[in-house]
């Protein structure tokens, strides 16, 4: 499974602005992601990719979808890629994923919590999982952990 970061238009098949009905008519149609919870009325949807443990947390303000939250999967060897810019953002060390993107153009701002921005395009990344995730030698995380792409930050 593919899933693409489309910053300032939504995730997959996501698109940031839509109503709550269209995204559970999207989950349901696209099939690999299950809700976790329902609620008639939600500020948020929290959906699974249970053969990955990939979470998507769907945001919503006012009706429409606001921000799309992206959770790292807990399976390893689960075929699933979060592609951002061509680069996969879960599988590519985060310090090597920050310089391609820097490469790239992008504006990347770090703070002391461990939150990368790339405020021009609305997304924040950040390794600051409470899951269990591969680390470097350090014990520091390696990779991102965490993906938000939203209609402001």
């Amino acid at each position: 499974m593919e899933v693409e970061i489309r910053p300032q238009v939504g995730v997959g098949p996501f698109r940031l602005g839509m109503s709550v009905a269209q995204a559970r008519g999207t989950f349901h149609a696209s099939g690999p992601f299950r809700p976790v919870a329902d609620d008639t009325s939600p500020g948020q949807i929290v959906l699974r990719h249970e053969e990955s443990g990939l979470d998507v947390v769907l945001g919503f303000t006012r009706g429409a979808l606001s921000g799309v939250e992206l959770f790292r999967f807990r399976n390893e060897d689960a075929d699933v890629r979060i592609l951002f810019d061509g680069l996969d953002v879960f599988r590519t060390p985060s310090e090597d994923l920050f310089e391609q993107l820097a490469l790239r153009g992008h504006v990347i701002e770090e703070d002391d919590l461990g939150f990368d921005a790339l405020p021009e395009l609305k997304v924040i990344l950040a390794n600051q999982s409470s899951h269990e995730q591969p680390v470097d030698e350090e014990g520091d995380p390696l990779y991102y952990d965490y993906v938000l792409v939203a209609d402001w930050i």
